[in-house]
């Protein structure tokens, strides 16, 4: 293709509005155009990466056996009203009603849809396993959409659905998937982590996320150098301290710390780590009648040392907090602790609670806490001599560089990543609620076994970005540049044998398979070399008279600093090895 015929439109600035590096870079080298807040345009070379990528991805769908469909962006609600989750679902799901005030949503997932196209077609255990899968844009109504592609409102997403007769089955199916997201994303050439990860609103009990490693990811990764062991931060497990509790030696003491409402503070007056202080936090559940009126209330207090943070996907599968919790109000608070907030702890309360400390706290000793009185703290505080056990001890916070790796093969550490793709497992959740069954070799109806799994698209493009860049612009590997090698003549429009020779190339190119792009714009030098590193092209012939006098091109890979002299008569089989390896 010759650039003339193509669309290159580059911006020297970018938007005010453009946080990270993939905004950025994405809008000065003309890939997306915002049409509104995380809706945008893909512009032509920013839609042939997305297209490069879902050629990948189907390839390798149909090759793990899954059968590819197209669903309706727009849905209607009665489908989303059987699962519950037209209700329960926040206002990410956008609903809309037709001219006859009919209730539908604009899709940000399909289970609802496959489930009910399993319903009505797959009808016997012959028919099994089947896996469905659809590349199709998706709609989440984000409160803050930001960061270009990487958190959107409109995406496009491939979403696969697998369906089997057991437990069994339903597994290996999910272990296909699995297998064949790891050629996926070996074959995008980028540096990715798949973690074990919380299931959250799709459900499932066995979940795994694809993470494109980047500093600026929104979300850390936990790994342990020396095993293959890695979760994301709301999976990952914090293990109980080995040994027993040390037996209580300073005396409980009420200590004066005027002012000092945070653990920080109190450790720095007093002198001692931060380690050796509880930081209390205060919950509320709440039952409700058939009538969404509050019936009763119940206060939590959970305890947690002092430089560690509350996971609060841990903490919501408690029993008695698995129903949904909030933070209890400042009215609550006064209510049970007879104090304001920075000064709480779990000695000396008005009414009771109920106890929640982490696996850390539970074996500690002359810990520090709020004295339930302003101003005040209490210091050498024992459990059993001090206060009761706990109600429950449980592992309720994020874990922390340095900690013990659950599989015992080391101490963990913690790095960035950008989501791109996730697997679940899904069980009955949506076949039962929707009563999708089947015959079963018994003759007698049972409900589907099923898997779901995602792939980001139009974010993968973003945090290959992320991950490829330096001060020039983009560096996107072989598999998902928008064009694989870019001819740069110098006075094309001058020389003829310039202009034989690069047209030469590229048809030699092209015949040969390669995604080729001849730049004939007559653009000078500098101009042209500036576009293509912006947008990344990763393998750059440039020709100029002064050179074929002497039988040669100039090569230069984009994370080259110089180039490199090449026979014109090699360069063309020089480059189908580089793209080849």
């Amino acid at each position: 293709m010759k650039a003339s015929q193509f669309f290159v439109s580059t911006f020297k600035e970018a938007p005010s509005d453009a946080e990270v590096v993939s905004h950025r870079l994405m809008m000065r080298a003309g890939m997306i155009k915002k049409l509104g807040a995380g809706i945008y345009t893909y512009m032509p070379m920013g839609l042939r990466v997305i297209r490069k990528v879902e050629q990948i991805v189907r390839e390798e769908m149909n090759r793990a056996g899954a059968v590819e469909l197209t669903m309706p962006v727009v849905q209607p609600a009665e489908l989303w009203q059987e699962t519950g989750r037209f209700d329960k679902m926040g206002p990410e799901l956008l609903r809309i009603k037709d001219r006859h005030e009919r209730d539908f949503v604009v899709q940000p997932t399909s289970e609802e849809v496959v489930t009910d196209i399993a319903r009505q077609e797959l009808r016997s255990y012959k028919q099994l396993p089947k896996n469905f899968y659809q590349i199709q844009t998706k709609f989440r109504d984000e409160r803050r959409p930001r960061f270009g592609l990487m958190r959107g409102r409109e995406f496009i997403m491939k979403d696969a659905y697998s369906f089997d007769r057991d437990r069994d089955s339903a597994q290996a199916s999910y272990q296909v998937m699995a297998a064949a997201y790891r050629r996926i994303f070996d074959r995008f050439g980028l540096t990715y982590r798949a973690v074990a990860a919380d299931s959250g609103a799709i459900g499932g009990d066995l979940s795994e996320e694809f993470q494109v490693i980047a500093a600026t990811g929104e979300d850390a990764i936990v790994y342990c150098p020396n095993s293959d062991y890695a979760a994301n931060m709301e999976k990952a497990e914090a293990l109980a301290p080995a040994g027993p509790r040390p037996a209580a030696v300073s005396p409980l003491t009420k200590t004066p710390t005027p002012g000092k409402a945070t653990c920080a503070d109190v450790a720095e007056l007093l002198g001692v780590p931060l380690s050796t202080t509880v930081k209390s936090l205060v919950l509320a559940t709440d039952e409700i009648n058939e009538r969404d009126e509050i019936v009763k209330s119940t206060v939590w207090l959970l305890l947690l040392r002092g430089d560690h943070d509350m996971n609060e996907v841990k903490v919501g599968k408690l029993p008695g907090l698995d129903m949904g919790f909030r933070f209890a109000t400042l009215a609550e608070i006064e209510d049970h602790f007879g104090c304001k907030p920075g000064y709480l702890g779990p000695l000396n309360l008005k009414k009771p609670v109920q106890v929640v400390a982490d696996r850390e706290v539970a074996v500690m000793a002359e810990w520090i806490c709020g004295a339930n009185d302003v101003d005040f703290h209490m210091t050498g505080v024992n459990w059993g001599r001090d206060l009761p056990e706990p109600d429950l001890v449980a592992d309720i916070r994020n874990v922390v560089a340095g900690d013990a790796s659950p599989d015992g093969k080391g101490v963990l550490a913690i790095e960035r990543g950008i989501e791109v793709g996730h697997v679940f497992y899904l069980g009955t959740k949506y076949s039962q609620a929707m009563n999708a069954t089947f015959l079963d070799t018994d003759g007698k109806p049972k409900p589907f076994e099923m898997g779901c799994y995602g792939i980001g698209v139009t974010r993968l493009p973003a945090a290959a970005i992320e991950q490829n860049h330096d001060e020039r612009g983009i560096i996107w590997p072989d598999a998902i540049a928008p064009f694989s090698v870019v001819i740069c003549p110098i006075g094309m429009d001058r020389s003829d044998a310039v202009k034989q020779a690069a047209e030469q190339l590229h048809d030699e190119l092209a015949a040969a398979g390669v995604d080729v792009l001849l730049d004939d714009r007559g653009e000078r030098p500098g101009a042209m070399f500036a576009d293509w590193e912006l947008i990344g092209v990763p393998h750059r012939v440039t020709i100029g008279d002064k050179g074929l006098k002497d039988g040669v091109v100039e090569y230069q890979h984009r994370r080259d600093t110089e180039a490199t002299k090449v026979a014109l008569a090699d360069i063309a089989a020089l480059i189908q090895g580089r793209l080849k390896a």
